[in-house]
């Protein structure tokens, strides 16, 4: 709230003594590793650097009623997305006032036309580099804006973590936020940090060899752009307070209210600090430690979006996640012989590296040229391959499948009779018409009159024994 504030008042061409002192307190507080209320409590918030008698009230303020008039006076008073666009890169207070008030700029709409125009550039002190900076700025606030997958995601963590773990100075290290809740899609990676000499791991952090751009560099906070424009940020936090960090950063929010909410009514308070009982800190090293002082059995991240998980670890009947020892199989698997990276024999090893029991290949069937897919020649000497490796394969088996497209005439591209002599066939296609088999007689029905949808799977309907594809 004070770096909005600071940028509101420098927007507006106010002192610039008041805006350093408001970036100042933001730097301050953002570096805490102390529960600002309950510095406030101790009567310590003016012996923090920076924080003189008129940003104290405003911090009590704001803890007392959970709103603060000079930030509520100064951000609505500018016009449009003014405020949000602040964030972006490379484009700050001044140069933003300048457009707004040269130029009519009140949204990103706004900012691309005159760039794109070139009236940003012919203003006075512009120039097309700083335009050119202004512009890349854009492309990465846009960016930032946009979702990963959780596969891109975890890659990237991954490879993030393992550098940070080999710095000397680094403890313990996590993902957090969304990822961590293995959500489809995630924003920005967060990870979360312990160890001693911030700054150093810090340092060390926006080394890492696939950084693109430094975003923030301060003691315990640092982000930066890696490649393939992933932002990722790391947030050094003491020992002490790891657990409810962990938890805090972790989300959802939805989750969080109702913990936070749960320790108010127990006389209690909790923060990423930890968990406080009059200003005395009762819980915060570990993540376990934090659900046990609120009476609540261990949740577990990926159930962590109040949906009902709040109400069951109270009464320590929380559902058993799924694990990768519950997989036993892979019912999709490409190898070489069409558009797969591995061999036949390598996926049956790493399976087995797994604990799994069986595998379905499934490569293209002989349409599917782009993917190399299968003719009748190359399908039986493939059979003939799986034949011998699971004779020689122990409590595992290989399963013959084929990934076999449906024409555009509705037909299959392999025949019945070969079909009939696989495990399991996945039926694939575009714009193809839905056929459905009887799976007692194995009779294939006419078209389903009317359905016309891209086919990516096989349903079961159990009500009427027939398999649609």
């Amino acid at each position: 709230m004070f770096n909005r504030i600071a940028d509101a008042l420098e927007f507006n061409g106010e002192n610039v003594f008041r805006v350093i002192a408001y970036r100042k307190a933001a730097r301050v507080l953002d570096e805490l590793t102390e529960d600002i209320e309950v510095l406030h409590n101790k009567g310590k918030l003016e012996s923090l650097p920076g924080i003189g008698h008129a940003i104290k009230d405003k911090i009590i303020e704001y803890l007392t009623f959970g709103t603060m008039k000079k930030y509520d006076e100064v951000t609505q008073a500018l016009p449009g997305d003014l405020l949000d666009m602040l964030d972006i890169q490379n484009l700050g207070p001044k140069t933003l006032a300048l457009a707004h008030k040269a130029l009519g700029v009140v949204n990103i709409d706004d900012l691309k036309k005159v760039i794109e125009n070139g009236r940003l550039a012919g203003l006075h002190s512009m120039g097309e580099k700083k335009v050119e900076n202004i512009k890349k700025g854009i492309q990465l606030y846009e960016r930032s804006r946009q979702r990963l997958s959780i596969a891109r995601a975890e890659m990237v963590a991954s490879k993030v973590i393992a550098f940070l773990k080999r710095n000397k100075y680094v403890k313990d290290v996590s993902s957090a936020g969304s990822l961590r809740r293995w959500q489809e899609t995630i924003g920005d990676i967060d990870i979360l940090v312990t160890g001693s000499r911030g700054q150093d791991i810090i340092t060390y952090f926006t080394s890492f060899p696939e950084t693109e751009r430094i975003l923030a560099a301060g003691n315990t906070k640092g982000s930066i752009i890696v490649t393939g424009d992933v932002q990722v940020d790391v947030r050094i936090v003491p020992p002490g307070s790891y657990g409810a960090a962990l938890q805090y950063f972790t989300g959802s929010q939805a989750h969080n209210i109702r913990l936070r909410n749960l320790a108010k009514a127990k006389g209690m308070k909790l923060s990423e600090y930890g968990v406080f009982k009059t200003d005395h800190k009762v819980a915060g090293r570990s993540e376990k430690g934090v659900y046990k002082i609120l009476g609540l059995a261990f949740i577990p991240p990926e159930l962590r979006e109040d949906r009902g998980e709040v109400e069951a670890a109270k009464k320590n009947r929380l559902p058993r996640i799924v694990e990768p020892e519950d997989i036993k199989g892979d019912l999709q698997m490409h190898s070489t012989y069409s558009d797969g990276d591995a061999g036949i024999r390598d996926l049956m090893n790493a399976a087995q590296k797994m604990k799994y029991r069986y595998i379905l290949i499934t490569d293209h069937s002989r349409s599917a040229r782009y993917a190399h897919g299968l003719d009748l020649r190359r399908l039986k000497k493939q059979w003939r391959e799986i034949d011998t490796l699971n004779k020689t394969a122990k409590h595992f088996r290989i399963l013959k499948g084929i990934e076999v497209d449906i024409l555009d005439d509705g037909t299959l591209d392999l025949p019945d009779d070969v079909l009939s002599k696989l495990d399991i066939v996945i039926g694939a296609g575009e714009n193809s018409l839905i056929y459905r088999w009887d799976l007692a007689t194995g009779d294939r029905y006419k078209p389903l009159v009317g359905h016309h949808h891209p086919v990516s799977k096989l349903a079961l309907d159990n009500t009427s024994n027939l398999l649609y594809c």
